[in-house]
Protein backbone atom coordinates (compact mmCIF):
# COMPACT_ATOMS: atom_id res chain seq x y z
CA UNK A 1 0.00 0.00 0.00
CA UNK A 2 3.15 2.40 1.09
CA UNK A 3 4.07 2.02 -2.76
CA UNK A 4 1.18 3.77 -4.05
CA UNK A 5 -0.53 7.01 -4.23
CA UNK A 6 -2.61 7.57 -1.48
CA UNK A 7 -6.37 8.70 -1.84
CA UNK A 8 -6.74 12.12 1.01
CA UNK A 9 -9.47 10.48 2.95
CA UNK A 10 -12.96 12.89 3.82
CA UNK A 11 -15.52 12.87 6.28
CA UNK A 12 -18.35 15.08 6.81
CA UNK A 13 -19.22 13.86 10.39
CA UNK A 14 -21.04 14.63 13.49
CA UNK A 15 -22.73 13.36 16.09
CA UNK A 16 -26.18 14.26 15.14
CA UNK A 17 -28.51 13.25 12.43
CA UNK A 18 -30.76 15.16 10.07
CA UNK A 19 -27.64 17.93 9.59
CA UNK A 20 -26.51 16.93 5.83
CA UNK A 21 -23.50 14.37 6.22
CA UNK A 22 -25.21 12.27 3.51
CA UNK A 23 -26.29 15.01 1.29
CA UNK A 24 -22.82 17.08 1.61
CA UNK A 25 -20.58 13.63 0.95
CA UNK A 26 -23.25 13.03 -2.40
CA UNK A 27 -23.02 16.50 -3.61
CA UNK A 28 -19.09 17.21 -2.96
CA UNK A 29 -18.46 13.35 -4.45
CA UNK A 30 -20.41 14.21 -7.66
CA UNK A 31 -18.90 17.45 -8.28
CA UNK A 32 -15.46 16.37 -7.72
CA UNK A 33 -16.12 13.12 -9.59
CA UNK A 34 -18.24 14.36 -12.29
CA UNK A 35 -17.09 17.90 -13.21
CA UNK A 36 -13.87 18.73 -11.45
CA UNK A 37 -11.57 15.57 -13.20
CA UNK A 38 -11.06 13.91 -9.61
CA UNK A 39 -11.28 10.16 -9.08
CA UNK A 40 -13.55 9.83 -6.33
CA UNK A 41 -15.10 6.55 -3.93
CA UNK A 42 -17.45 6.36 -1.94
CA UNK A 43 -17.74 4.12 1.61
CA UNK A 44 -20.59 4.06 3.06
CA UNK A 45 -21.01 2.78 6.47
CA UNK A 46 -24.21 4.63 7.93
CA UNK A 47 -25.30 0.96 9.02
CA UNK A 48 -28.40 0.23 9.11
CA UNK A 49 -29.68 2.87 6.54
CA UNK A 50 -26.74 2.69 3.91
CA UNK A 51 -28.82 6.19 2.99
CA UNK A 52 -26.31 6.48 -0.16
CA UNK A 53 -26.45 3.00 -1.25
CA UNK A 54 -30.49 3.79 -1.13
CA UNK A 55 -29.52 6.96 -2.91
CA UNK A 56 -27.69 5.09 -5.62
CA UNK A 57 -29.98 3.15 -6.55
CA UNK A 58 -32.73 5.29 -6.44
CA UNK A 59 -30.64 7.65 -9.20
CA UNK A 60 -29.99 4.39 -11.50
CA UNK A 61 -33.81 3.87 -11.60
CA UNK A 62 -34.63 7.91 -11.97
CA UNK A 63 -31.90 8.31 -14.91
CA UNK A 64 -33.72 5.37 -16.87
CA UNK A 65 -37.07 6.13 -16.24
CA UNK A 66 -36.44 9.76 -17.31
CA UNK A 67 -35.75 10.80 -20.97
CA UNK A 68 -33.85 13.82 -20.07
CA UNK A 69 -32.11 12.77 -17.20
CA UNK A 70 -30.86 9.79 -19.48
CA UNK A 71 -29.58 11.64 -22.33
CA UNK A 72 -27.50 13.77 -19.69
CA UNK A 73 -26.17 11.32 -18.25
CA UNK A 74 -25.37 9.93 -21.83
CA UNK A 75 -23.85 13.14 -22.81
CA UNK A 76 -21.74 13.54 -19.33
CA UNK A 77 -20.46 9.77 -19.78
CA UNK A 78 -19.48 9.85 -22.98
CA UNK A 79 -17.59 13.60 -22.10
CA UNK A 80 -15.83 12.64 -19.55
CA UNK A 81 -15.03 8.89 -19.95
CA UNK A 82 -15.34 7.94 -16.83
CA UNK A 83 -17.87 5.42 -15.03
CA UNK A 84 -19.92 6.50 -11.85
CA UNK A 85 -18.14 6.72 -8.69
CA UNK A 86 -18.36 3.45 -6.66
CA UNK A 87 -20.53 3.17 -3.52
CA UNK A 88 -19.34 0.85 -1.13
CA UNK A 89 -21.29 -0.84 1.84
CA UNK A 90 -19.20 -1.01 5.25
CA UNK A 91 -18.79 -0.38 8.80
CA UNK A 92 -16.78 1.88 10.96
CA UNK A 93 -15.25 -1.50 12.22
CA UNK A 94 -14.29 -2.77 9.12
CA UNK A 95 -13.72 0.08 6.84
CA UNK A 96 -10.02 0.32 6.95
CA UNK A 97 -8.95 -3.13 6.15
CA UNK A 98 -11.63 -2.66 3.50
CA UNK A 99 -10.29 0.67 1.99
CA UNK A 100 -6.95 -0.84 1.80
CA UNK A 101 -7.87 -3.77 0.36
CA UNK A 102 -9.76 -1.67 -2.84
CA UNK A 103 -6.70 1.05 -3.11
CA UNK A 104 -4.24 -2.24 -3.59
CA UNK A 105 -6.46 -4.03 -5.97
CA UNK A 106 -7.40 -0.62 -8.13
CA UNK A 107 -6.00 -0.16 -11.11
CA UNK A 108 -7.02 3.63 -10.77
CA UNK A 109 -6.57 4.88 -7.19
CA UNK A 110 -8.92 7.62 -6.03
CA UNK A 111 -7.77 10.94 -5.58
CA UNK A 112 -10.04 11.12 -2.36
CA UNK A 113 -12.03 8.45 -1.00
CA UNK A 114 -15.43 9.92 1.20
CA UNK A 115 -16.70 8.03 4.17
CA UNK A 116 -20.48 8.43 5.21
CA UNK A 117 -20.10 7.72 9.02
CA UNK A 118 -23.02 6.94 11.59
CA UNK A 119 -23.96 9.83 14.08
CA UNK A 120 -22.62 8.64 17.19
CA UNK A 121 -19.22 7.87 18.54
CA UNK A 122 -20.88 4.80 20.47
CA UNK A 123 -20.24 2.76 17.14
CA UNK A 124 -17.92 0.28 17.43
CA UNK A 125 -14.79 1.23 15.80
CA UNK A 126 -15.54 4.54 14.88
CA UNK A 127 -12.99 6.09 16.90
CA UNK A 128 -10.34 4.22 15.28
CA UNK A 129 -11.98 5.13 12.01
CA UNK A 130 -12.07 8.44 12.77
CA UNK A 131 -8.32 8.81 13.38
CA UNK A 132 -7.55 7.50 9.53
CA UNK A 133 -9.73 10.42 8.36
CA UNK A 134 -7.64 13.21 6.87
CA UNK A 135 -10.04 15.95 7.09
CA UNK A 136 -12.98 15.95 8.99
CA UNK A 137 -16.13 18.77 8.16
CA UNK A 138 -19.03 18.93 10.41
CA UNK A 139 -21.90 20.75 9.44
CA UNK A 140 -23.65 22.57 12.27
CA UNK A 141 -27.06 24.32 12.40
CA UNK A 142 -28.24 27.11 14.67
CA UNK A 143 -29.69 24.80 17.18
CA UNK A 144 -28.49 24.90 20.80
CA UNK A 145 -28.65 20.67 21.10
CA UNK A 146 -26.98 20.52 17.82
CA UNK A 147 -23.89 22.73 18.53
CA UNK A 148 -23.54 21.40 22.19
CA UNK A 149 -23.10 17.76 20.60
CA UNK A 150 -21.11 18.88 18.16
CA UNK A 151 -18.88 21.16 19.70
CA UNK A 152 -18.39 18.89 22.51
CA UNK A 153 -17.73 15.74 19.73
CA UNK A 154 -15.52 18.05 17.84
CA UNK A 155 -13.56 19.13 20.91
CA UNK A 156 -12.63 15.46 21.38
CA UNK A 157 -11.11 15.20 17.97
CA UNK A 158 -9.25 18.16 18.14
CA UNK A 159 -8.09 18.15 21.76
CA UNK A 160 -7.66 14.48 22.43
CA UNK A 161 -7.35 12.13 19.00
CA UNK A 162 -5.13 15.02 16.95
CA UNK A 163 -2.64 15.33 19.68
CA UNK A 164 -1.97 11.57 19.53
CA UNK A 165 0.89 10.84 16.96
CA UNK A 166 -0.72 8.21 15.56
CA UNK A 167 -3.80 10.13 14.44
CA UNK A 168 -4.42 10.93 10.20
CA UNK A 169 -5.98 14.04 11.15
CA UNK A 170 -4.61 16.95 9.35
CA UNK A 171 -7.79 19.29 10.24
CA UNK A 172 -11.20 19.69 11.48
CA UNK A 173 -14.03 22.37 9.78
CA UNK A 174 -17.27 23.41 11.47
CA UNK A 175 -19.51 24.67 8.69
CA UNK A 176 -22.89 26.63 8.71
CA UNK A 177 -25.80 24.81 7.41
CA UNK A 178 -29.15 25.39 6.60
CA UNK A 179 -28.73 29.10 7.65
CA UNK A 180 -32.16 30.64 7.71
CA UNK A 181 -31.81 34.75 5.99
CA UNK A 182 -34.73 35.33 8.71
CA UNK A 183 -32.19 34.48 11.82
CA UNK A 184 -30.85 36.85 14.05
CA UNK A 185 -27.26 37.50 13.05
CA UNK A 186 -26.30 37.98 16.39
CA UNK A 187 -27.11 35.00 17.41
CA UNK A 188 -24.53 33.67 14.79
CA UNK A 189 -22.10 36.29 16.16
CA UNK A 190 -22.44 34.52 19.90
CA UNK A 191 -22.10 30.83 18.74
CA UNK A 192 -19.07 31.86 16.24
CA UNK A 193 -17.45 33.55 19.39
CA UNK A 194 -18.00 30.37 21.11
CA UNK A 195 -16.24 28.47 18.59
CA UNK A 196 -13.53 30.41 18.54
CA UNK A 197 -13.09 30.42 22.21
CA UNK A 198 -12.99 26.56 21.91
CA UNK A 199 -10.02 27.25 19.42
CA UNK A 200 -11.93 25.40 16.61
CA UNK A 201 -11.73 26.04 13.18
CA UNK A 202 -14.92 27.26 11.83
CA UNK A 203 -15.35 27.92 7.75
CA UNK A 204 -16.26 31.19 6.50
CA UNK A 205 -18.84 29.86 3.93
CA UNK A 206 -22.46 29.47 5.18
CA UNK A 207 -24.75 27.41 3.29
CA UNK A 208 -28.01 28.85 2.87
CA UNK A 209 -31.31 26.34 3.55
CA UNK A 210 -31.64 24.16 1.24
CA UNK A 211 -34.85 22.59 1.20
CA UNK A 212 -36.28 24.78 -1.56
CA UNK A 213 -33.73 23.89 -4.20
CA UNK A 214 -33.65 20.35 -3.27
CA UNK A 215 -37.21 20.14 -3.90
CA UNK A 216 -36.93 22.39 -7.05
CA UNK A 217 -34.20 20.00 -8.47
CA UNK A 218 -36.24 16.66 -7.80
CA UNK A 219 -39.47 18.11 -9.57
CA UNK A 220 -37.91 19.95 -12.06
CA UNK A 221 -36.99 17.19 -15.12
CA UNK A 222 -34.59 18.95 -16.55
CA UNK A 223 -32.28 20.13 -13.21
CA UNK A 224 -30.86 18.22 -10.77
CA UNK A 225 -29.77 18.72 -7.06
CA UNK A 226 -28.68 15.92 -5.06
CA UNK A 227 -27.71 12.90 -6.90
CA UNK A 228 -24.96 9.91 -6.87
CA UNK A 229 -24.79 9.87 -10.69
CA UNK A 230 -25.14 13.59 -11.96
CA UNK A 231 -23.42 16.81 -10.10
CA UNK A 232 -25.88 19.28 -8.84
CA UNK A 233 -27.07 21.91 -11.45
CA UNK A 234 -24.87 25.41 -10.98
CA UNK A 235 -27.31 27.47 -10.63
CA UNK A 236 -28.97 25.58 -7.28
CA UNK A 237 -25.31 25.68 -6.38
CA UNK A 238 -24.76 28.89 -6.35
CA UNK A 239 -28.03 29.54 -4.56
CA UNK A 240 -27.10 27.73 -1.44
CA UNK A 241 -23.93 28.87 -1.52
CA UNK A 242 -21.97 25.60 -2.41
CA UNK A 243 -19.88 26.55 -5.16
CA UNK A 244 -18.16 28.97 -2.20
CA UNK A 245 -18.44 26.51 -0.25
CA UNK A 246 -16.22 23.96 -2.74
CA UNK A 247 -13.69 26.69 -3.68
CA UNK A 248 -12.96 27.29 0.17
CA UNK A 249 -13.44 23.21 0.76
CA UNK A 250 -10.03 22.34 -2.24
CA UNK A 251 -8.31 25.32 -0.60
CA UNK A 252 -8.49 23.23 3.16
CA UNK A 253 -7.46 19.41 1.63
CA UNK A 254 -5.28 20.37 -1.34
CA UNK A 255 -6.26 17.69 -3.65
Amino acid sequence: MDTKKQPTIIAFSTQKGGVGKSTFTTLISSILHYRMGYQVAVFDCDFPQYSLLQMRERDLKMVMQNEVLKKIAHKQFTSINKKAYPIFQSKTDTVLEEMEAFINGSEVIPDVIFLDLPGTVNTAGILKTLTNVNYIFSPITADRLVLESTLSFTDVLTNVLMKENQTGIRSIHLFWNQVDGRERTILYKNYNKVISNLGLKLMQTTIADSKRFRKEGETLVKTVFRSTLLPADPTLLSQCRLDQFIIEFLKIVKI
